[in-house]
C-alpha cells in the first residue's frame, strides 16, 4: 500500500491560516501601535524592494569592500527622506531597514543616531544651528562618526585617556592620544567614511582636568578626502558580523580644534580660559540612550523575524509519524517543539510593546533636555526623567539584546541542519545581533548599573519618596512577604503573576542594598562595597526588568478588547509564567509560590504552549514582515519553502563543468594521479645472506675453542 500523500507546503501553510480566532490585521495594528504605523511599515517595505540598492538576494555572498560600497549606495537613497520625513516617520522606516539590513541600519545611525545625538543633546542651540547649516542632516558636507570607545577603555567612559588641552593663546583646544591604549577603537565609519568625528575626551584647562566631553573634531577634508593634519586612521577590517560598518581606529596627534567645537550645551568654557559647569553632569550623557533604545526595538523585531521562519518552517516541516496518522507528523505539532518555539513567540510579542514604552519614555526626556534651560525650575523633574530612562534604559537593553540572541540561536536549531546554511538567515542574523550585547554599555556592565539605581530606589522608598511607576512596588505595603492564594488554579490569574514578580523583584532588590549596606558596616568605600555585592545587584536588576516586560505587557492590554485581547492575554500569561519557571529557584526561595505551584505553573506552560501552536502560523503574520525583509527561502510567506531553497542555492552556486573546477587542474588531479613514492631497493644488500654467515663464522669460532 502506498505512503498516504501529505498535502504541498503551500497547502500545509494556507491551513495554518484557515478561520484563526482573531483578526490578523487588528493583531498586527496593536503589535504595531497603529494602523498609521502599520501602514507606514507596509509602505517603506514596498519601497526597499523596488530599491536595487536595497537588494538582498546575494547579501551572503558579497566580500567586506562590496558590502560597505553598497552600504554608502543605500546612503545616497535615504538622504531623501532624512530631509522630507518627520523624526517620528523616519524612525520608523530605520527601524524596519534595521531588521532588513543591521550592517546598514547602524552606520546610518552612527550618524543620526550618535553624532547626531550628541549635538542634539550636547550643543548649544547657536552651535546646534552651525553644524545643521554645514550639512549635517543632509550628509552634504559632514558625515559623522562617534569617538568614545578606545583600545583600552569601553564601559568606562570616565577612564578614557585621550585628551583636550585649552591653549589660550590661540582660543583652541588640542586633541591627543597620550598612549596606544588611548587610541579611539571600534569608531563606526572612521575608517572610510566619516569627515567628522563627536570625541570624547578629558578636557583639561589651565592645567585642571574636568572629565570627559564632547568636542568635534574634523576628520577629513571634505574635498579631497585627505586625512587632516595629525589624523591617523585605520581600518579595522572583517568582523564577525555587520562588514556593511567601516569600523576604524583613530589616533590624535597634537590635532588643533576650534574653541568653538567643544559641545558646550551643558559644560561651557569662556576664551579666558574660566569653566562653567553644570549642576548636575549626568545630564550631558543623553546622547548614549537613544542607542539603547533603539537596542530594545531592533531586538523585538529581530526576534519577530527570528521566529516567523522558525515557526513557518515548524509546521511545514514534517518528520516520522505518532499515533495513528497516516502523515509524518508537522514539526510544531511535537509538544517539545512546542516548548522550544511558542515561549519564545510570546516573548517576542511582550518585547514589542516594551520597546515602545521605552521608546516613548526616551522621546519625553529627549524633549525635557532639549528645552533645559540653566537654572530651569523643571531640573529636579527632568533629573528624575533621566534617572528613570538610564536605568530602565540599561536594564532593557541588556536583558532585551540577551532575550534575542538566545531566540535567534534556539531558532536556528529548530530548523536542524538547514539552520546551518547561510541562506536561511539565520548565521548572518545570529552574527549581527551578537554585538549588541557588548556595544554601546557591555550588558554584563549595563546590568550592575541598572542594579545600583534599583538601590538607591529601595532607600528612596525606605525613606517613604516618590517612586516612578517602573519601581513603584518597592514600595508597596507587604510585598516583601506576600504570598500566593493556596489554589493552584490562581496560578493562571494575570495579577497574581505580577504580585509574583513584584514580590521576587523586591526582595532581591532589598537583598542587594542589605548585602552593600554589610559592606558598608564592615568598612569598605562606597565602590568596593558596590563591587563586593555585584551578583546580587545582577540578580536584582534581572528580576526587575523581567518583571517590568511583564508588567508592560499587562498594562497594555488594558487598551485591547475582543479576541486581539484574547490571543494577547494568552501570549502575556504564557511569558509571565515561563519565566517564573525558568527561575523557579528564586521563586521558592522567597515563598511567594509553593511546591504545588510550581508543578501547576509547568502544566498551565504546557498547556499555553499548546493553545498558542494553535495560531502560531497568524500570530508571526502578525508581524507584517515581507519575504524580502526576511530574506529567508525558509520562511517564505507562501510555504513554498523547498523549491524556493533550491532555487536560491543555484542561484548562488551554478554548477559548472570540469573545465570551469575552480582548483581541479592545480590541487585535484595531481592528488589523483600522483606516484607512489620511489622506495630503496634494500634486496641489494643481501643483509639476510650476510647475518647467516657471520652466525656461523661465530659458531665454527666456538667450536674450535
Amino acid at each position: 500500500m502506498a505512503p498516504a500523500q501529505a498535502p504541498s507546503p503551500m497547502e500545509t501553510l494556507a491551513k495554518e491560516r484557515l478561520n484563526p480566532p482573531f483578526n490578523v490585521r487588528e493583531l498586527s495594528v496593536s503589535l504595531h501601535g497603529s494602523e498609521h504605523a502599520l501602514k507606514l511599515k507596509e509602505k517603506f517595505m514596498e519601497e526597499i524592494s523596488r530599491d536595487p540598492a536595497f537588494r538582498l538576494e546575494d547579501i551572503h555572498d558579497l566580500t567586506k569592500d562590496q558590502i560597505r560600497e553598497r552600504t554608502m549606495e543605500k546612503f545616497h537613497n535615504l538622504v531623501h527622506y532624512v530631509t522630507s520625513e518627520s523624526l517620528a516617520t523616519f524612525t520608523l522606516r530605520m527601524q524596519l531597514i534595521g531588521t532588513a539590513d543591521p550592517a546598514f541600519w547602524t552606520r546610518f545611525g552612527v550618524h543620526y543616531g550618535l553624532f547626531l545625538g550628541a549635538l542634539r543633546s550636547a550643543a548649544t542651540p547657536n552651535q546646534f544651528q552651525y553644524w545643521m547649516d554645514k550639512g549635517v542632516l543632509g550628509l552634504n558636507g559632514v558625515i559623522g562618526c562617534f569617538g568614545m570607545t578606545e583600545l583600552k577603555h569601553g564601559s568606562n567612559v570616565a577612564g578614557l585617556e585621550t585628551t583636550m588641552t585649552f591653549d589660550e593663546d590661540t582660543d583652541e583646544f588640542v586633541v591627543h592620544t597620550p598612549s596606544l591604549g588611548a587610541t579611539k577603537w571600534w569608531i563606526g565609519g572612521a575608517a572610510q567614511t566619516a569627515t567628522h568625528c563627536a570625541v570624547f575626551a578629558q578636557m583639561i584647562v589651565k592645567g585642571k582636568c574636568y572629565g570627559v566631553k564632547i568636542i568635534v573634531v574634523q576628520l577629513r577634508d571634505t574635498k579631497t578626502f585627505e586625512l587632516m593634519p595629525g589624523i591617523n586612521i585605520g581600518d579595522l577590517g572583517k568582523k564577525m558580523g555587520r562588514d556593511g560598518i567601516d569600523n576604524g581606529y583613530i589616533q590624535f596627534t597634537h590635532v588643533r580644534v576650534p574653541r568653538a567645537h567643544l559641545l558646550m550645551k551643558h559644560c561651557q568654557v569662556t576664551r579666558e580660559g574660566k569653566v562653567f559647569e553644570p549642576p548636575l553632569a549626568q545630564l550631558a550623557y543623553g546622547a548614549l540612550l537613544s542607542g539603547r533604545t533603539a537596542m530594545v526595538a531592533d531586538s523585538a523585531a529581530t526576534a519577530q523575524k527570528a521566529l516567523t521562519i522558525a515557526v513557518r518552517y515548524g509546521v511545514i516541516r514534517r518528520q516520522f509519524k505518532t499515533g495513528d496518522n497516516p502523515l509524518e507528523t508537522q514539526l510544531l505539532d511535537y509538544p517539545i517543539h512546542q516548548r522550544r518555539l511558542m515561549p519564545l513567540l510570546s516573548q517576542a510579542v511582550a518585547l514589542s510593546f516594551t520597546a515602545k514604552t521605552m521608546s516613548s519614555m526616551y522621546e519625553s526626556l529627549s524633549e525635557s533636555l532639549e528645552t533645559l534651560q540653566p537654572g530651569d525650575s523643571e531640573l529636579p523633574a527632568v533629573l528624575e526623567k533621566l534617572k528613570e530612562t538610564h536605568a530602565t534604559s540599561a536594564g532593557l537593553k541588556a536583558f532585551s539584546t540577551w532575550a534575542t540572541l538566545d531566540t535567534i540561536e534556539k531558532a536556528r536549531q529548530t530548523l536542524g541542519g538547514h539552520g546551518f546554511s547561510s541562506y536561511s538567515g539565520f548565521p548572518s542574523m545570529l552574527a549581527d545581533h551578537a554585538v549588541h550585547c557588548t556595544w554601546e554599555g557591555d550588558n554584563t556592565i549595563l546590568s550592575l548599573q541598572s542594579g545600583r539605581a534599583l538601590i538607591a530606589r529601595y532607600f528612596d522608598a525606605v525613606k517613604g519618596k516618590h517612586l516612578a511607576d517602573g519601581v513603584a512596588y518597592l514600595a508597596r505595603k507587604g510585598i516583601l512577604t506576600a504570598k500566593a492564594p493556596s489554589s493552584v488554579e490562581s496560578v493562571r490569574n494575570l495579577a497574581v503573576i505580577d504580585d509574583a514578580w513584584a514580590c521576587v523583584a523586591a526582595n532581591t532588590v532589598e537583598k542587594a542594598a542589605k548585602d552593600f549596606q554589610a559592606h558598608l558596616k564592615s568598612g569598605k568605600g562606597k565602590e568596593e562595597a558596590f563591587e563586593l555585592c555585584s551578583q546580587s545587584r545582577f540578580v536584582a536588576a534581572k528580576t526587575h526588568t523581567t518583571g517590568y516586560i511583564y508588567r508592560t505587557f499587562r498594562n497594555a492590554l488594558e487598551s485591547e478588547k475582543g479576541p486581539v485581547r484574547d490571543v494577547l492575554e494568552l501570549c502575556c500569561r504564557l511569558y509571565g509564567l515561563w519565566q517564573i519557571e525558568e527561575s523557579a529557584g528564586i521563586h521558592l526561595q522567597y515563598g511567594f509560590f509553593n511546591g504545588q505551584h510550581l508543578d501547576a505553573i509547568h502544566a498551565q506552560v504546557n498547556e499555553l504552549c499548546l493553545q498558542l501552536r494553535k495560531v502560531a502560523v497568524p500570530v508571526v503574520d502578525s508581524f507584517a514582515l515581507s519575504d524580502h525583509i526576511i530574506n529567508s527561502p525558509l520562511g517564505r510567506f507562501d510555504g513554498n519553502i523547498y523549491e524556493a531553497y533550491f532555487a536560491k542555492i543555484q542561484a548562488a552556486n551554478p554548477q559548472k563543468s570540469a573545465k570551469d573546477h575552480p582548483y581541479f587542474q592545480k590541487l585535484i588531479l595531481p592528488l589523483l594521479e600522483r606516484q607512489p613514492p620511489q622506495e630503496d631497493d634494500t634486496d641489494q644488500i643481501e643483509l639476510d645472506t650476510e647475518i647467516a654467515e657471520i652466525l656461523a663464522e661465530r659458531k665454527a669460532g666456538e667450536e674450535r675453542r
